[in-house]
């Protein structure tokens, strides 16, 4: 990193196998000689990973590889436990002798996921590399800044490791703020960090490869690799702030200064509106984080006004987006009582008014199934990704 803050082309080169601009999540089709040996590793992970228990046989012909080649992989992934033998498949319609079904090693290794997303709490979870949750552990968060919040991180990554009963395969972050492709995180007020090295913090202290991203950015890989979400996907979260993270052909969108998303300080209309904590007025996050909807409707003003005109102002401002990117869903990710309902059908009737019915008439505004855990089980995506090439 330099000084101010923007990656030296070598740190770019360097980091962009982990979770980098142009990386394909799903790798689906055979390369050149010369790139084969890590992308062809990925294809057999990847194929077992999606479609569950498979022969050798079945994987060269779905993958396309030889056979000669498949048993080679699948033999190198059984000796590093991410693979492993059932048994053989019975099949009485299947003449000759039965083939033996391999699949991924999905109880082998552990992921710690950490969300440090919250104002008031850093959760964090132990998980499998299905993305469920197996134990979790929260570190109260109010206040902390600075080295303070870096050192509450630390503490409760290192507790979350000590609860592993399989191999570690990776450390993943959800982290407020603007996060560059090294895991530093260039900006976040909330916590007092500028340019803070999180994740080369988190590596010196734990013996396990760490990724740290964005926490809009991790919440759309959840979606995308857990919650069924299509390639071209917008995921706004919602909550003391407003941000958001987007998937082009299900490849993470970053911006050339890393701030792809950062909607929340977008003005939206041209009627003012309140003060930013930013200094401008009428920003997004004046209309739609959860205190400012909280305190409009403590206020005494009519709640469905409320939550109308909120998402009213989410549609002006995710129309030119929609327009521009084609994009085909965009999921809510916050307190469902809020943005479901009338919120949500707000959003999606100015969507409609402000871009073309022709090419965008079919687009969905839906609420995440994922919940509360949506970052944290983004993480397990990243590390997935990073390490195995599968999502």
């Amino acid at each position: 990193m330099s000084s101010a803050g923007t990656p030296e082309r070598a740190d770019s080169a360097r980091v962009v196998d982990s979770l980098g601009p142009r990386r394909v999540l799903r790798p689906s089709v055979k390369v050149l000689p010369e790139q084969a040996r890590a992308h062809n590793r990925s294809l057999v992970l990847q194929t077992l990973y999606r479609s569950g228990p498979l022969s050798r046989a079945d994987l060269a012909r779905q993958t396309g590889l030889t056979r000669v080649t498949i048993g080679d992989l699948v033999g190198e992934l059984i000796t590093e436990s991410l693979a492993h033998e059932l048994g053989v498949r019975v099949d009485a319609t299947r003449p000759g002798k039965p083939a033996t079904l391999v699949d991924l090693h999905r109880d082998g290794h552990r992921i710690v996921g950490l969300d440090l997303s919250d104002t008031t709490v850093f959760r964090g979870a132990l998980i499998d590399l299905d993305g469920t949750i197996l134990q979790r552990r929260d570190a109260d968060a109010r206040g902390l800044v600075g080295v303070a919040a870096t050192a509450a991180v630390v503490g409760l990554a290192r507790e979350l490791v000590e609860l592993a009963d399989r191999p570690l395969l990776g450390i993943g972050v959800g982290s407020p703020g603007i996060v560059d492709l090294s895991g530093t995180v260039l900006s976040a007020p909330n916590r007092g960090w500028q340019d803070e090295p999180l994740q080369e913090t988190l590596n010196r202290a734990f013996d396990a490869p760490v990724i740290v991203a964005n926490d809009a950015n991790a919440a759309a890989l959840a979606e995308y690799g857990f919650g069924g979400a299509s390639a071209d996907l917008m995921l706004i979260t919602v909550g003391y702030g407003v941000g958001a993270g987007l998937l082009l052909d299900g490849t993470p969108l970053f911006g050339s200064r890393f701030a792809a998303g950062e909607i929340g300080h977008v003005v939206v209309g041209t009627d003012g509106g309140d003060a930013c904590a930013c200094g401008k007025q009428g920003c997004l996050e004046t209309w739609l984080a959860v205190p400012r909807l909280a305190a409009r409707i403590e206020a005494g003003v009519d709640r469905e006004t409320v939550l109308h005109q909120a998402g009213e102002r989410l549609g002006i401002a995710l129309a030119p987006i929609v327009g521009a990117l084609n994009l085909s869903e965009v999921v809510l990710s916050g307190p469902a009582a809020l943005l479901q309902g009338t919120l949500a059908a707000a959003t999606v009737e100015t969507l409609r008014q402000r871009t073309m019915a022709q090419f965008h008439g079919e687009l969905t505004v839906r609420m995440t199934s994922l919940g509360e855990d949506i970052v944290m089980r983004g993480t397990a995506v990243m590390v997935l990704s990073a390490r195995l090439g599968v999502s």
